[in-house]
């Protein structure tokens, strides 16, 4: 199968995440495969850094003249390439390629949303996904929902396909985990809290700060240790870092920065956290957490309540709910193996294997 996969994303972030590993999975199972990015942006370097030649065009453009010559040139990139499949994973340029697939007709319209963002319920939408679109991906079953119910796209038109994660990549070390463990000072009976991901008010590292200076100076849970596995981005460090003396947690917190071994550092932790207090639309650190074997406890936002047993779930934005569910855990060995198994037998269905194979029933059935 020929595919060119649209990721005209600024950032590296879970949208791109999910459409350039897609664009992975697809090459290494021999399908041909074409990425069309932002020129020198973070999604264009991590392209070129997985081995693909991306293509540029100004899909993002606000000007009539540049989207213009942008359709003569994907006119022509069709009419060379003749891909049987084009998926657009933003909504910029998307109306381009809706007209290329009215006025060409030799190829198969997918739109992927992975956004945060519910489609607004407008003519143009609606036209967009229900008329010209011949498939729709959606990577949360309440966007899904949203386009069947608010959108009227047919049933038959949506799928629900979370993604998946590299299982080679992302397993379990108990190698690692001492290593890294070593590394930080922590000890066999410290109980490692771990949030994974950039910094950044969405993902609730705040909240979890709190929540562990409570367990930490008030419920005597002196075994506690905190590490933030990431860098900073809308966030600064030095604005987490002042949270942290806030709560009066320095000594047992350690923020690791980008790390060479992202398995290793996971492997470390005794329980993950994802504490975001919306979006989650793409579960790409959950995922990671789950396939090495780690427990894991979450707010219910975006993808979440998909996969995640309500026993493992607290209110977004709560840090007195998110230190009860920490204690739970930490104290109770039943109800951590419970959440434990529940997700092992989750992210048994949520390998790249699988990701691939789902996204290409899709397409094949085009």
């Amino acid at each position: 199968m020929k595919t060119i996969q649209i990721i005209n994303v600024r950032w590296f972030n879970a949208t791109a995440w999910y459409g350039l590993y897609l664009a992975r999975l697809l090459r290494d199972a021999g399908h041909e495969t074409l990425v069309i990015t932002q020129q020198g942006t973070e999604a264009d370097e991590k392209a070129k850094e997985w081995g693909f030649t991306p293509l540029h065009f100004d899909l993002n453009s606000s000007n009539p003249l540049k989207l213009l010559r942008a359709y003569v040139q994907l006119y022509k990139l069709i009419k060379d390439f003749t891909p049987d499949v084009v998926n657009c994973h933003r909504g910029e340029g998307f109306i381009l390629w809706g007209l290329l697939r009215k006025f060409s007709g030799s190829f198969k319209l997918v739109r992927t949303r992975g956004d945060q963002r519910l489609p607004k319920n407008n003519l143009p939408n609606r036209w967009l996904h229900t008329n010209v679109a011949d498939a729709v991906i959606a990577t949360n079953s309440v966007m899904t929902n949203h386009f069947i119910s608010k959108l009227n796209v047919p049933e038959f038109k949506v799928s629900t396909i979370f993604g998946g994660v590299d299982t080679e990549k992302f397993a379990f070390s108990s190698a690692g985990r001492a290593d890294f463990r070593k590394k930080l000072g922590y000890d066999d009976p410290h109980f490692v809290v771990s949030m994974l991901g950039r910094f950044d008010e969405v993902k609730g590292q705040k909240e979890l700060i709190e929540a562990v200076g409570k367990l930490y100076h008030e419920n005597g849970m002196k075994h506690l240790r905190l590490m933030l596995l990431g860098f900073e981005t809308a966030t600064t460090q030095a604005e987490v870092e002042s949270w942290i003396a806030e709560n009066n947690i320095e000594e047992i917190t350690c923020i690791t920065g980008q790390v060479p071994d992202v398995a290793a550092a996971i492997s470390a932790m005794d329980l993950g956290v994802i504490a975001s207090k919306w979006s989650e639309t793409i579960a790409r650190a959950a995922f990671e957490i789950m396939a090495c074997e780690r427990p894991l406890i979450s707010t219910g936002v975006g993808v979440m309540p998909d996969f995640m047993d309500k026993d493992a779930m607290f209110e977004a934005g709560n840090s007195e709910a998110l230190a009860k569910a920490i204690e739970w855990a930490a104290t109770d060995e039943s109800h951590l193996k419970k959440i434990f198994d529940l997700q092992q037998k989750e992210i048994a269905e949520l390998s790249g294997q699988h990701f691939l194979e789902k996204t290409l029933n899709v397409y094949s059935s085009l």
